[in-house]
């Protein structure tokens, strides 16, 4: 027989490569939705009334290749194994398709083993997954547009709180402070900033960010989880005005570091605390 939390770590790989194709989805199309809702709703306060537009949004229409429109079909849908199949082009055009596809399916499956390896098949696992999932979106998707939309931090937010009404990761009180410090403290951060040099240094997107990571590991995380992200941050920054010539003034996403300090804590957070305090 097969053993238990093998089979529990294949399906979870088998999932979670799943949910990084629908999270590929969720990374192009959501930040055209948010453009879209927008623009009609600008339109709406000047009065007027945009041309009726084609429906779009996660699930329609079908995915298809951008070059040419040819629509993806179910075996050429096939996480990591169809971009390996159609050697990375399209198979009407030709065109080459991003290694992002089968990246983020990559890491998908990545995350989804290793939250079920750390925390076993439980709601604990499936919430861990869930977690890293939308972390993943709100990275790639802050990375192309500098946005961390509402329609996953807040969700992310609740659902972190509505995880530890049942302590699956911290007790409630901690989970709720959590939430509320972390807000604030960037809060704090981004006003302090803009007294100084007269300009804002970080997005709202950011504040609920680092509230919806406090409401799911608790307020203990939040000094590790800046000061990780800080670092990051700082580090790949440097690097980027010096080796790339990126000026200084042009704003660099944070919630990646924000994202990758978050799985970070969830994952080692207890361990090196422990390790610091002794």
């Amino acid at each position: 027989m097969i053993d238990a939390h093998i089979l529990a770590l294949v399906t979870a790989a088998l999932v979670g490569l799943c949910a990084g194709s629908f999270l590929n989805v969720v990374i192009h199309r959501l930040p055209k939705m948010l453009d879209r809702g927008w623009r009609e709703q600008c339109a709406e306060l000047r009065g007027e009334e945009l041309a009726p537009e084609p429906r779009y949004n996660l699930v329609a229409p079908r995915s298809q290749c951008p070059a040419c429109g040819h629509p993806i079909g179910a075996l050429e849908n096939i996480p990591v194994v169809s971009y390996l199949a159609l050697r990375g082009r399209c198979s009407r055009c030709g065109k080459p398709i991003s290694a992002r596809y089968p990246v983020v399916e990559i890491l998908g499956g990545v995350l989804a083993v290793a939250a079920i390896g750390k925390f076993g098949a439980t709601w604990t696992g499936i919430a861990a997954c869930c977690f890293l999932f939308a972390l993943t979106a709100l990275t790639f998707i802050d990375i192309d547009t500098q946005l961390l939309p509402d329609d996953i931090t807040l969700p992310l937010l609740w659902g972190g709180l509505a995880a530890n009404l049942f302590g699956l990761f911290v007790p409630l009180p901690s989970a709720v402070i959590g939430a509320i410090a972390g807000y604030l403290a960037l809060w704090l951060v981004y006003w302090l900033f803009k007294l100084i040099r007269g300009k804002e240094g970080m997005g709202y997107g950011d504040f609920k960010l680092l509230a919806a990571l406090g409401a799911w590991l608790g307020w203990q995380m939040l000094p590790l989880i800046v000061l990780l992200s800080s670092a990051v941050g700082a580090v790949i920054g440097i690097a980027l005005i010096l080796f790339k010539g990126r000026d200084h003034n042009i704003p660099l996403a944070f919630g990646p570091y924000l994202a990758v300090a978050g799985a970070i804590a969830m994952f080692f957070g207890p361990a090196i605390l422990a390790s610091y305090f002794r």
